[in-house]
């Protein structure tokens, strides 16, 4: 049994609980003050006693809404929870039914894993009128630290979960494929080496000077000429529209921006590394019957992909 101070107790209205969870997901009063049916006045005023009452700003202005604090996101790990248990306590269900709910998963992913799923993931999703699925760019160093300040409910990237505050599913393997324009470039397939150190090459990278290839030709004492770098997966493959050139992508985007856009995929003409694809999340919601379900969205939409 739980001792409660119903004199402390009574000072945190659940009702302001239910607005901090509503600011932590939409990340703005008004769209809050939306989703709560509540007027924008009455949301700037719950968020006025939830300063008051956690003695710290919560939220912070920005141009396009608001931003937790650290403080905040320190709440939010023990008050979500907290709330599901409550809901599902008044409703007699702890469960989430998708089909009435009405709910924004934001999802942290790379461009070449937003092209691979997100079609995938709207479409299995398509009969559902309240979800609303948002994806942020975020990649392999960064998915951690996202799903830690709250920003994401999921994150997905070539790397397995970090520390002992996330949780991690294996959702699929990759490896890289070669992509050009046949009309420019009308080269034979699969690619022979010469053919593939004789023409240009788009780089994707971050910061634009050599990427998983350039380190696979180095090991062999080999080079390639690479004419332009780009930071997005998508950006290369668009560009090989009219451009002679050649591009090597991540598999499972590769084969999408092929059929799109039509080109020409083949393996690279040397060994490439595969690597495995993951869901990471935190753990303070991975009881949490929502983000269960997201969490079996987003694995089948991947088993699709392999």
């Amino acid at each position: 049994m739980i001792d409660i101070y119903e004199t402390e107790f009574r000072k945190a209205d659940l009702n302001l609980l239910v607005v901090f969870a509503a600011l932590m997901r939409e990340r703005s009063v008004t769209r809050a003050a939306a989703a709560l049916h509540l007027s924008q006045g009455a949301t700037s005023a719950a968020l006025g006693r939830l300063r008051g009452l956690f003695d710290d700003e919560l939220f912070t202005r920005t141009r396009t809404g608001v931003e937790p604090t650290p403080r905040a996101v320190e709440l939010a790990r023990r008050i979500e929870p907290a709330l599901g248990l409550i809901h599902g306590a008044v409703t007699s269900r702890d469960r989430f039914d998708p089909t009435t709910a009405r709910r924004t998963f934001t999802l942290g992913m790379s461009d070449d894993l937003e092209t691979a799923l997100l079609p995938r993931l709207l479409d299995a999703a398509a009969d559902l009128p309240g979800i609303r699925l948002a994806v942020r760019q975020a990649n392999r160093n960064t998915v951690a630290d996202m799903t830690d300040r709250g920003e994401i409910d999921l994150g997905v990237a070539a790397a397995p979960a970090h520390g002992s505050d996330h949780r991690g599913e294996k959702l699929f393997s990759s490896g890289y494929t070669c992509l050009f324009n046949p009309r420019l470039l009308p080269l034979r397939t699969p690619l022979a080496l010469d053919d593939y150190l004789a023409h240009p090459h788009l780089l994707v990278s971050y910061d634009g000077r050599r990427g998983i290839v350039d380190d696979v030709l180095e090991a062999r004492g080999l080079d390639r000429r690479v004419i332009a770098s780009t930071t997005h997966f998508a950006g290369a493959a668009l560009q090989l529209a009219t451009l002679p050139a050649l591009a090597t992508l991540p598999t499972h985007a590769a084969t999408v921006y092929a059929e799109l856009l039509g080109l020409r995929a083949s393996e690279p003409p040397l060994p490439m590394p595969r690597y495995d694809v993951s869901a990471i999340w935190h753990r303070s919601i991975d009881d949490d019957p929502a983000h269960a379900w997201l969490r079996r969205l987003v694995r089948a939409s991947a088993a699709q992909v392999s």
